[in-house]
């Protein structure tokens, strides 16, 4: 049983959104759920100002306060936020799939924390910032492509376009995946078609978790939150979570601008099924002639190499 939370809330307000997580959390394994996935950057919020206020404006003063005001609402790993995830997780025996912005120094990474009872198995930082992301967010490494065993279950999990990434989809696929979950900030259009793609190409079970913002869940202080205002769109990300079988029918068809936890079983002798006529990492691939190499080596700015000194 597998739980994908549609949720909103304020954004930036990272305490109001970790509130929901862990109610959307608890009435997931009240329902018998033992993996919930919530939306990229759910904690503390997607970085939706740039492209509606010139975000890349260089030296503009407002984007700099802009940019501070969301760093100081980023989460740092193994902070008291994540503590109390993991605490959650452990209290339900629920694995949990959160997005979040993660805060390191002075960067930011749209980053994805697998959580289980054991605690934070899996940290991934997304590999590829899209557009105008790449303003805010760092880039990632290959260290968080791996997958994790859930009961019987292998899952595994990616942001946003990345998924639309061939070679970080197989990799994926490599690692043994049954269902592979997608999370997003909010959007139907987007989680369509890649959801029913995904689960088709690696015959797995394709969960997609969206997330909702409305205009005003804009905090009032927030240094552009005038712009914000005004913009006239009310719904800036409607949603989109679904979830799709190995053979690309919807198991839950994408649901746009209602708040909600989706919650579905799902018979992993399907994906078996399915795997009869196309395995992509298995017995249809071609190591002969096509291969792909994964580092997964976490990546520093800075390594230190020293001696012991001597006194």
């Amino acid at each position: 049983m597998v739980a994908a939370a549609q949720l909103g809330g304020p954004w930036l307000d990272v305490n109001a959104r970790l509130d929901r997580a862990i109610q959307a959390g608890e009435l997931a394994a009240a329902h018998g759920a033992k993996v919930i996935a919530f939306p990229e950057c759910y904690l503390s919020g997607y970085p939706y100002w740039l492209s509606r206020t010139n975000g890349a404006t260089f030296g503009d003063r407002l984007q700099k306060k802009a940019y501070r005001y969301y760093l100081q609402s980023g989460i740092e790993v193994g902070g008291p936020e994540v503590r109390r995830l993991v605490q959650l997780a452990a209290d339900l025996d629920l694995t949990v799939i959160m997005g979040l912005t993660e805060r390191a120094q002075g960067t930011t990474y749209c980053s994805l924390l697998t959580i289980s009872r054991h605690g934070i198995v899996g940290h991934h930082r997304k590999l590829v910032p899209t557009y105008d992301e790449r303003l805010v967010w760092g880039y990632g490494d290959g260290y968080g492509l791996r997958s994790h065993l859930v009961g019987t279950a292998r899952i595994g999990s990616l942001n946003c376009w990345e998924n639309w990434m061939p070679q970080a989809r197989q990799a994926m696929y490599a690692t043994g995946e049954d269902v592979h979950f997608g999370v997003w900030p909010g959007s139907v259009k987007l989680t369509g078609d890649i959801t029913r793609f995904t689960a088709m190409e690696g015959r797995v079970f394709s969960v997609a978790a969206g997330g909702l913002l409305r205009r005003d869940d804009v905090p009032a202080d927030f240094p552009l939150a005038e712009q914000l205002l005004a913009d006239l769109e009310e719904m800036p990300f409607d949603g989109g979570t679904a979830i799709a079988g190995p053979d690309g029918h919807w198991v839950v068809e994408p649901i746009s601008g209602r708040e909600g936890v989706v919650i579905a079983e799902l018979d992993l002798g399907r994906v078996a099924e399915e795997r009869f006529t196309f395995d992509p990492t298995g017995h249809y691939s071609r190591p002969d002639i096509l291969s792909t190499t994964v580092d997964r080596n976490r990546r520093h700015a800075v390594e230190m190499v020293e001696q012991e000194a001597f006194l």
